[in-house]
């Protein structure tokens, strides 16, 4: 039916609203194609309201795309945006344009675990870590600032922030449009605090499972034991006394002594494993805030400062 209007009518405007909807990507892609061709040999002007990475990123490429977020103006403005997208979408770009601001992580855990303690300390960041323009880098800074210069070209007053483990290079910038920062232990998982955490865990966790009955008490007490033997098997005395110990701050906590931990524990009591690394940030409620440590505390607080130099669209 739009083949046939815009051969009966040409020369004139045609408005679509979302001839993509319900197509897989393939068919979105020869849409367009097809819509093109058709609108060139008839010198017809096509408008597409469309929410299509796919059509989006062909649009960039050969016509024109208008960004409806705060005053309507005209997103590939460059060749650099043009080359860009072909890593990052034009939903990246969307969402820049709508936050202002983004924040890079290694990985989705981190951004579990930075929630979690944002909740228990009823910090400023909760809001944003609910809902964040987030993009995962792993560990590689160069990644977050190719992504950042990429979004720039479409946004040039746009902010970020990129945390890390801890990495062995020194070139971090700990302010700018970009503000990167690495925590001082070896991952976001130390500051977890295993020690205390798993402890209140395990008692949560066995009184839960067997909530109103007569035996609540006495497995309650097995599921803290079982946890308080997997934690002594494998930690260093030491580190069992201090929570400053050299221990807490260069191990790989999540590999090191979760994983083996928590395999031990649920085998003790005959069950399967049902935490994995992916669930780990359910440790950190099992805090109480004047336990977090004060390096968490800096980091929400340097996420919070540079979100203030966001200029969301309005």
């Amino acid at each position: 039916m739009l083949l046939s209007f815009i051969a009966l009518h040409p020369g004139s405007v045609v408005l679509l609203d979302e001839p993509d909807a319900h197509l897989e990507i393939l068919r979105q892609r020869q849409t367009y194609e097809l819509l093109s061709i058709a609108a060139s040999d008839s010198e017809t002007q096509i408008i597409v309201a469309s929410h299509s990475e796919v059509v989006l990123n062909e649009a960039a490429e050969r016509g024109t795309v208008v960004a409806f977020v705060g005053v309507p103006h005209r997103l590939n403005k460059s060749s650099d945006v043009l080359k860009a997208l072909r890593d990052i979408g034009f939903e990246d770009y969307y969402q820049a344009e709508i936050t202002g601001f983004v924040l890079y992580l290694e990985g989705s855990t981190d951004l579990a675990i930075l929630r979690s303690f944002a909740d228990l300390l009823g910090h400023g960041t909760q809001e944003l870590l609910e809902r964040p323009f987030v993009h995962y880098v792993g560990d590689q800074p160069n990644n977050a600032r190719k992504h950042f210069n990429g979004l720039r070209e479409a946004k040039d007053n746009l902010v970020g922030f990129a945390l890390f483990d801890r990495l062995s290079r020194s070139d971090l910038a700990s302010d700018g449009d970009l503000a990167e920062q690495m925590w001082p232990r070896k991952e976001i998982e130390n500051y977890l605090l295993p020690a205390i955490s798993l402890g209140r865990y395990s008692r949560r966790q066995g009184a839960l499972v067997y909530e109103g009955d007569l035996l609540t008490a006495s497995e309650t007490h097995r599921w803290q034991e079982a946890m308080n033997n997997a934690l002594q098997d494998r930690l260093p005395p030491a580190a069992l006394r201090n929570p400053d110990d050299p221990y807490w701050l260069d191990t790989k906590i999540s590999d090191d002594l979760l994983a083996p931990v928590f395999s031990a524990f649920f085998k003790t009591l005959g069950l399967r494993s049902s935490m994995s690394r992916a669930d780990y940030h359910q440790l950190g409620p099992y805090l109480d805030p004047d336990e977090v440590h004060e390096d968490v505390v800096a980091v929400l607080d340097a996420i919070a400062a540079q979100y203030l130099k966001a200029r969301p669209a309005r």
